[in-house]
Formats: structure tokens, sequence, C-alpha cells
């Protein structure tokens, strides 16, 4: 129990303060995401914003992000703190990095930390990452086999020194990109929402006479550590363990789980997972622990707000130099194929303690679209394009209700639009539907992947790549669910283009991109027959599919 005989302030007052840090924070991430040039950031969110208290604990974070953004961000100012103690620390100053493991885990998200002054004192930071589509390094995003191929590697520096910008610095950004305009847009629009965040910051304490933000960061990390150590002491206690096996590269990659619950909390420990590999979805530890905490608080923690405190009862461990656990200088361009499946495979573990409210695995990893082009030897430094567009593949079932269909869970990103996609390319979206029967029969159905189709709109070859998973090894159903079905990627002239990589699509031809759906929950037999009716009806299972394997007849 907190203990408030010494409180200055009323628990009506710390709690409405505490939403206005949440509506703080919002407003940041808002800010960044309308003034971003990145499209994957503008239209589907792949960003973070959080504020921390002068000791660099993360005392809010804005609900627009993604887990793999907010939940390595939440370490990411401790690190600044390390490098520039506060007692330097200036009115003005701002710091930028792109460290794989003292960020997010890749070089293509640049973070941007703000020291808070209010009335000249430092009472608190701005933080926030976002996704840049180019950092320089290798087109390929298979093929780096160390992080120092995969574009300019930024350690902690200050960007802006006392309200004055680094420009030396920031030539250093714009030299090292295939967009710089785009890229540095991308550092002065996440500089920019910091800004806006420590102004909102101030005010807030104006408004409530605050001069430091020590007794309401207590409040937010202490009720938010308790709250969630009860949830965890309602559960039951004990160990399970899960493996789940992916597809990889040169050879099929297995991560092992074993979750724990006891009296100190939930305890996640990956020891036995694959070592690390010369191809380039080696995790670091940051990104690990990111994508565990979100499967942790998304199945157990319900609504509790994430912050320092609720994440403090979740310990996450896996041995040094295994693939969740990557040690500098591995590739890891492509560390999202292992930390985006990780969710499922937490998932197996507890649902062997809670049968009742863990979901069947999903697509899991996103099925993003990335087209390069045009073609020209030697290349001519502006005349190229490199476009990005979020696509998604379907949701594993719950064990009462169906599983969401094109949705980037666990990422929670959104599907980016076509229309900005072709705008800023030659590249045309000629389909992009539903894919009928891909979701895994159930009692629950999983949710549907989907069919996409590029082709150029001019006779010119173009370059996709092939970062996905669930390509070899489909999403596996729950409780007598069935499998959800695997993704696929093919020339429309048969060519099988499985392979992780980039692929060339040659002139008159197009891709043919099929995202995996979720996997079923329970026995399709015991589906309510009005919802299979309904699945004929709007087209998301055939009739053959309705006959073998829920045994309606119609």
């Amino acid at each position: 129990m907190l203990d408030t005989s010494n409180s200055q302030i009323s628990l009506i007052d710390k709690q409405i303060m505490w939403n206005r840090l949440l509506a703080v924070v919002e407003e940041q991430a808002q800010v960044c995401q309308r003034t971003a040039f990145s499209t994957i950031v503008r239209e589907s969110g792949d960003l973070a914003a959080g504020v921390f208290d002068a000791e660099g604990r993360m005392l809010a974070q804005a609900v627009t992000g993604t887990p793999g953004h907010i939940n390595s961000m939440a370490l990411a100012v401790g690190h600044v703190i390390d490098a520039y103690p506060t007692e330097t620390m200036q009115e003005g100053d701002v710091y930028i990095h792109n460290d794989p493991w003292m960020g997010t885990g890749h070089l293509n998200d640049i973070s941007i930390t703000t020291p808070a002054f209010h009335n000249g004192k430092l009472v608190g930071f701005l933080a926030c990452n976002s996704h840049i589509l180019d950092i320089g390094g290798m087109n390929d995003w298979s093929s780096s086999t160390d992080v120092f191929m995969e574009g300019l590697y930024l350690p902690i520096l200050k960007i802006i020194d006392a309200g004055k910008v680094n420009e030396s610095l920031m030539a250093v950004i714009r030299a090292n990109t295939r967009q710089p305009v785009e890229t540095v847009g991308d550092v002065y629009s996440l500089i920019n929402c910091n800004a806006i965040g420590c102004e909102r910051l101030s005010a807030m304490m104006s408004e409530f006479g605050l001069s430091k933000l020590d007794e309401l960061a207590e409040h937010v990390i202490e009720t938010s550590r308790e709250a969630v150590m009860a949830k965890l002491r309602a559960l039951p206690q004990g160990s399970w363990s899960s493996d789940i096996t992916l597809d990889g590269m040169s050879e099929p990659i297995m991560l092992k789980a074993c979750v724990t619950i006891d009296e100190a909390g939930i305890h996640v420990d990956y020891a036995g997972s694959h070592g690390m590999v010369k191809h380039n979805f080696n995790t670091p530890l940051c990104y690990t622990q990111a994508y565990t905490s979100y499967a942790i608080g998304v199945s157990l923690c319900g609504d509790i707000p994430n912050n320092y405190g609720s994440l403090a009862p979740r310990h996450i461990t896996a041995p040094e130099g295994c693939i969740l656990n990557a040690l500098k200088p591995a590739a890891v361009v492509s560390r999202h194929l292992m930390g985006l499946m990780l969710p499922d495979l937490v998932f197996n573990c507890l649902r062997q303690a809670l049968p009742d409210r863990i979901p069947a695995e999903g697509a899991g990893v996103l099925w993003n679209q990335r087209a390069v082009g045009p073609w020209s030897s030697p290349p001519k430094f502006g005349d190229g394009y490199m476009v990005g567009l979020v696509t998604t593949g379907g949701m594993g079932a719950l064990p009462y209700r169906d599983g969401m269909s094109a949705t980037g869970f666990p990422s929670g990103v959104r599907g980016g639009p076509v229309e900005i996609f072709e705008s800023m390319s030659t590249v045309v979206m000629w389909r992009k539907e539903l894919a009928p029967d891909s979701g895994g029969a159930g009692a629950f159905r999983g949710g549907l992947g989907q069919i996409m189709e590029l082709g150029n709109s001019i006779p010119e070859p173009f370059t996709i790549g092939n970062a996905f998973e669930r390509i070899q090894f489909p999403p596996r159903g729950a409780a007598g669910g069935m499998d959800g079905q695997a993704g696929n990627v093919r020339l429309s002239t048969g060519e099988s283009l499985n392979q992780k990589g980039s692929h060339v699509v040659p002139v008159g031809a197009r891709a043919i991109i099929q995202s995996p759906g979720g996997a079923g929950s329970g026995d399709p037999l015991g589906r309510d027959r009005e919802a299979v009716a309904a699945d004929l009806a709007n087209g998301y299972i055939t009739p053959a599919a309705a006959r073998e394997q829920y045994g309606y007849a119609g």
C-alpha cells in the first residue's frame, strides 16, 4: 500500500495530473505523426513517445505507437543519462542516437531525447523514436552479416546544444542516406514533437503549481507496480514451457521460452533458443524485452498504463549470444522477424495455465511491401524511389472470439493506404483483398490474411523485398482448432519468391503476395452454424471448406 502520510498533493489531483501526462504524450505522438516524412510513420504510426521523470523512469507513453518502439524506449533515456549526466544538461539540449542495443534494436529507428525544464530547473525528459525508411547501408535487407553493413550508426550525441543545431551532425546524416530530404525531415519532426511535449509538460506544472515531478512520479510508478502485482497474485503460480519453429533463412530457427509466475512477479526466460546467426534477424535484448513485455501486458495486465512501475514486475532474460540476446556487431536490421513472434511463444506458455483467455497463434510478423526502382547502371542519385507499405496477416482466434483479419497484431501499426504507396512510385497495387479459407477453422475462426498483387505501371523492372515469416511453418491451432494458412510469395509467371531477400519483378510480370491467416481455436465442428453461414455469405470461407472443415451442408 502507498504511504501517503507526507503527501503534498491530494489523490484526486494526482489522478488528474496522471491523465494530463497521458494527454501530453499523446499530443507529442500526434505531432510526430502529422509532421513525419516517412510513410510508415505518417500513415501507420510506427513510432513511440513518452514522458520520463528526472531519473529517467518512464511515467507515461502515448497510445499511438508500437510495442517494439515504446517498451524499448522505456530504457533508452537511462542510456542517455549515463552518457550525459543530468548536471551537464542545459535548457535547449537535444540528444540523438540509433544504437540498436540502446534503442529499438536496429539502425532504422532514430531516438530523440530532450531534457524538460520548468522555471529553469530540469524536471524530466520527453523521448520519442520513429522508423526512418533509409539510413544508408545495403538496399537488400537480407544480405547484411554485421551491423556496420546496415547503415549509419549514431552513438548517443548532442544534436542541439542549448538551442543551437549541430549542423555538422545534420550534414553527416544527410550524406548517409538515399533520401536526404525525407530523413533529415524526420529528424526535425522528432525534435519538434519533443519540444511540444516539453511545452505542454511545463504548462501542466504551472497550472497545478508543481516545481518538480517527484511526488507525482512515485504515485504513478507505485500505483502501477502494485496493480500489476495484484493481477499476478490472482493467477496460478508455476512454470510453463513452449517452443516455436520459424522459417529462418539457411535453416529453421527454434525459439524456446519458460514462463514462471511467483511472488516476485512474472519471469520469462529464453534459454535453449537458437544461437546467433550470420543473417540479419538477430535480436538485441532490448527488443526481446519489448515484445515480451507487451505479450504479458496485453494478456495479463489489462488496462493498467504502461510505465516504469507496471514494467518492473516483468523479468525477461535470454542467454548472451543467443538469437534473442544478440551481441554487437551482429546483423540486426530484420530483428522484427524474431521479435514479433515472441508474443505467440509467450502465449503458448500462458495458455497452459489460462486456456480460457489466450489466443491461438497468428501471422505475427508484418508483411510489409517494399518497392525499389527504377533500375539503372550506374545508378543516378535522386532518380530512384524507395517506398514502403504496411500490410498485415490474420490474428489467431481467442477461445471466445474470432481472430481479427488483416490486422497488425502484435505490432499495433495500421495498414497503410495503397494510394500513398502508389503516389510515390510507379508501382501499382492491382489487387488487395482478404484471402478466403486462410483463417484456421475452429469453434472460433482465425483471422484472414490477404492477397496482394503488385506490378509496374511502366515497362521497367522493379525490386521487392521478402522479409517475412510463416511461409514454411504456419500458425498453429489451439484446443483442437486448425492451423492458419501459410503465407506465399510468387510471380504471376509461377516462379516462387519464398526465399528471403530482394527479388526482381520483370517487365510484364506481377508479384503476388499472400500473407498468413491466423489459427483457429476449438473444434471446428463446434462452431455456431449461423457463424459458418455468415462466413460463407461474406466470402471468408468457400463452400468446400464449409463442408470439409465445419461439416456444414448449408
